[in-house]
């Protein structure tokens, strides 16, 4: 393992990072759009890239271990710290630019899932109060056919027959 293995992993792991960042923006038109039909099927897509995530940075978590570890330096070192141990210039501004480019992308993704949870909580709210206010009272129809629609007052039955 050494620092090619590294970077490789590196641009895996930027490549979902970019993927997790197209389907929360998915899910948010969808949100926006208020088409919650197709939701579930976003928030299962971004649960696919975050495992697929969470596989990635243990791969990385292992390369940049085995990398310390070639570079006389802690084995739990993390990626900024291993980039400050480097020797060779071109790698240490390689890894640089991977670790800037992923932590712009993890600060869009921490806006958008804050975002896309804030149209989520207005679209709950909404639909909350839509119940509360009755809108969806269903109506009865009179002995001509015309729609009517009344109050969920009691009714008084007589039933002798």
């Amino acid at each position: 393992m050494g620092t090619h293995e590294l970077s490789a992993s590196l641009w895996r792991e930027r490549e979902l990072l970019e993927l997790l960042v197209f389907k929360l923006t998915e899910e948010q038109l969808l949100l926006t759009s208020g088409k919650a039909r197709w939701l579930q099927y976003a928030t299962q897509e971004v649960e696919q890239v975050m495992q697929k995530l969470r596989t990635a940075g243990l791969a990385r978590s292992l390369e940049v271990s085995s990398l310390a570890e070639d570079w006389g330096v802690d084995e739990n070192s993390t990626l900024r710290e291993l980039t400050v141990h480097s020797t060779d210039d071109s790698w240490r501004d390689i890894l640089t630019a991977h670790l800037v480019a992923m932590t712009a992308l993890t600060r869009e993704i921490q806006e958008l899932r804050d975002l896309n949870l804030q149209y989520l909580r207005t679209a709950i709210r909404s639909a909350q109060e839509s119940m509360a206010n009755g809108a969806t009272a269903s109506g009865t129809y009179d002995a001509n056919g015309v729609a009517e629609t009344s109050s969920a007052s009691a009714r008084m039955f007589d039933l002798k027959l």
